[in-house]
């Protein structure tokens, strides 16, 4: 069994090299795009570095898939797989505000087992924001355990968003930090009510913190309500769908024409 305790000291000491490097803080940071509109800071490979190699020491077994790493389809054949995103949120991270987080996730045989999320810069009164899953076990934020949000009617459901299409005009904006997987986890924590995302993403942006809502008892699955599979050949997934179970059939029956239209 993978020792609980030395994964969290893992996954907290990468948040403590991230916010070492934090514009938030005053810190002079390298960053550049990867393609237009995609961008990355040198902390993002420096976490990147560091996860890869204490998670791999931690469990040799497990594969790797990592937003910052050169994809290896060797880890295809490992029934255990790490699923990474050092910096979730880099245009937050970049930007020196604090809705970034640190996203690890253990795959086994396409389904998340743990999931941790860390945002350091966020309630720093506490120590950050560390959140964790596991399967069949629960959720829990700083200690305490998480119950998502129970909502059953989609009108009035609270979004974690900027703007909403105008179709959408019954739904409440609520905060919305950069990272995907903070949004999710809000969702997890009864702070959202619903999640939802019409665009190609990538497994390790979401295998952890679909987890984490999962377990708080959250429906999770991409923007047509399939369930999401992890450690594929292709590692995205059109959309995701994070929301209570409740209005999950209602979001899907919403989204359906405009993922099919998108799609198409």
């Amino acid at each position: 069994m993978i020792d609980r305790q030395k994964l969290e000291a893992i996954v907290r000491e990468a948040g403590r090299i991230a916010l070492a490097g934090w514009p938030g803080d005053g810190h002079v940071l390298d960053h550049w795009e990867k393609s237009p509109g995609n961008p990355v800071c040198s902390v993002d490979l420096e976490v990147d570095s560091f996860l890869k190699k204490e998670l791999r020491a931690l469990l040799p077994a497990a594969g790797w898939l990592s937003e910052e790493t050169l994809d290896a389809h060797e880890r295809l054949n490992d029934s255990l797989v790490w699923l990474v995103d050092p910096i979730d949120g880099t245009r937050d991270f970049i930007g020196g505000r604090p809705g970034w987080s640190i996203s690890v996730a253990l795959v086994n045989t396409r389904r998340p087992l743990l999931g941790y999320l860390y945002a350091p810069a966020r309630r720093r009164e506490e120590g950050g924001e560390f959140w964790s899953g596991e399967a069949g076990k629960g959720a829990w934020r700083n200690g305490s355990r998480l119950t998502a949000s129970s909502r059953d009617s989609l009108p009035g459901a609270r979004v974690p968003a900027k703007k909403l299409a105008p179709e959408d005009a019954d739904l409440e904006l609520v905060d919305q930090p950069n990272s995907i997987a903070l949004r999710m986890a809000m969702v997890a924590a009864d702070e959202a009510d619903l999640l939802a995302t019409l665009r190609w993403g990538f497994e390790w942006d979401i295998a952890a913190a679909g987890l984490i809502a999962r377990e708080a008892g959250a429906a999770v699955t991409d923007a047509f309500g399939r369930p999401l599979n992890y450690n594929k050949h292709d590692p995205r997934a059109f959309g995701v769908l994070c929301s209570s179970a409740g209005i999950h059939g209602q979001a899907v029956e919403r989204l359906a024409d405009r993922a099919a239209r998108i799609l198409s």
